[in-house]
Formats: C-alpha cells, sequence, structure tokens
C-alpha cells in the first residue's frame, strides 16, 4: 500500500494528490492519514512542491465532502431514510442512523462541519445533514474548507518533517496500512451480517 500511494503520486503528480484525497472523501479507501504523509514525504524528496500539494488534497477534500452534502441536500432526510430502510443493509446504515446524524448535526452546526474534517469517523458523514439541513453552501464551503486545508496541512507537514525516517517508517506503515483495509472490510462484513432494520 505504500509504494502503491507513493507511486500513484509520484506519478500523477499533484493530479494524483487530488484524486486520492477526492476518493477518500466519496468512499473511504484510503485514509488520508496515509495519503498526505507520503506527499508531504515526496516534497521532501523534491518532487512535489508544499503549497502545491496542500492546494491539491485540500481541493481534492472539498470536492468530495460537496458531493455528500449536495446528496443530503437534494434528497432530504425523508427519501434518505427509505432509501436506507429498503438498501441498509448492503450500506450499514438504518433510518435511525440518519436521525441520529441529523440529531447530532443540530445540536453542533457549523463546529461539526469545520472539527468534522479532521476526524476520521465523521469526516465524510458529516456533510449529509449539513445538506439536509440546507446549511447555506457558501457557509459549508467555507467551513470544510477550513477544516481539510488544517487537517491537510498538518500531516503534509508531518511526512515532509518524518521525510530523513521515512525509509524506516515505511516497514512499520505498510503493513499497518494493509491492516486497516482489512479491518475496515472486516467491520464492514460483520456489520452487513449483523444488521436489523431499525
Amino acid at each position: 500500500m505504500f509504494d502503491w500511494i507513493v507511486s500513484v503520486i509520484d506519478g500523477w503528480g499533484y493530479t494524483g494528490v487530488f484524486l486520492l484525497m477526492l476518493a477518500e472523501n466519496v468512499f473511504p479507501p484510503i485514509p488520508s492519514e496515509l495519503i498526505m504523509p507520503l506527499a508531504g514525504y515526496l516534497v521532501g524528496e523534491g518532487r512535489l512542491g508544499l503549497v502545491m500539494t496542500i492546494l491539491s488534497g485540500t481541493a481534492g477534500s472539498v470536492l468530495g465532502t460537496s458531493l455528500w452534502y449536495v446528496v443530503g441536500q437534494i434528497f432530504g432526510a425523508v427519501r434518505l431514510k427509505r432509501w436506507a430502510a429498503r438498501w441498509g443493509r448492503v450500506f450499514t446504515m438504518s433510518p435511525s442512523d440518519i436521525d441520529g446524524a441529523i440529531g447530532w448535526f443540530s445540536r453542533h452546526g457549523g463546529a461539526a462541519v469545520f472539527f468534522g474534517r479532521m476526524l476520521p469517523a465523521i469526516r465524510t458523514l458529516i456533510s449529509v445533514p449539513a445538506g439536509i439541513a440546507a446549511m447555506p453552501f457558501w457557509r459549508f464551503l467555507l467551513l470544510t474548507t477550513l477544516g481539510s486545508a488544517i487537517w491537510t496541512i498538518l500531516l503534509t507537514v508531518a511526512g515532509l518533517i518524518l521525510q530523513d525516517q521515512f525509509e524506516l517508517v515505511s516497514g512499520f506503515i505498510d503493513p499497518i496500512s494493509k491492516l486497516i483495509v482489512l479491518s475496515i472490510i472486516g467491520i464492514y462484513l460483520w456489520r452487513v451480517i449483523r444488521w436489523k432494520p431499525q
């Protein structure tokens, strides 16, 4: 996984960073906690520029999360709950999960969007209740861009700082990243098996 991410970013440059971060936010196959530090490593190697790397990662994040905002806004709570009741087993989501997300967003609003961009468990999903609640798009875009930019900067700079140690670190990151992906698949399958409509 380590080598594959590095090869995508190294081969595709800023477009690779953008596409990986977009994919991470549309359907999280690879966490940004792997993508951006590896991009920072390539910055340290002189193969990418720092500012463009951060801008590319942030843009991918913002576009990906904005798609989920649009889904929430177009479909609304009633249709999404109907969809969850029908397809919930496949997506491991029940109508009560949607109610819970909307309730959480209602309590925390803009702070949920801003800080949610830095929390792995809710990074993508927070956009859906923002769209359902019809948060003004300019406000959503501002908050999600700020939160995404801060997170992207932190991860990229971490990779840049660790650049001298990355060859050593890669020996640990690669098996851990594979374990993360396998864990995500395992958790998904477990939830599909145990899923019950609520």
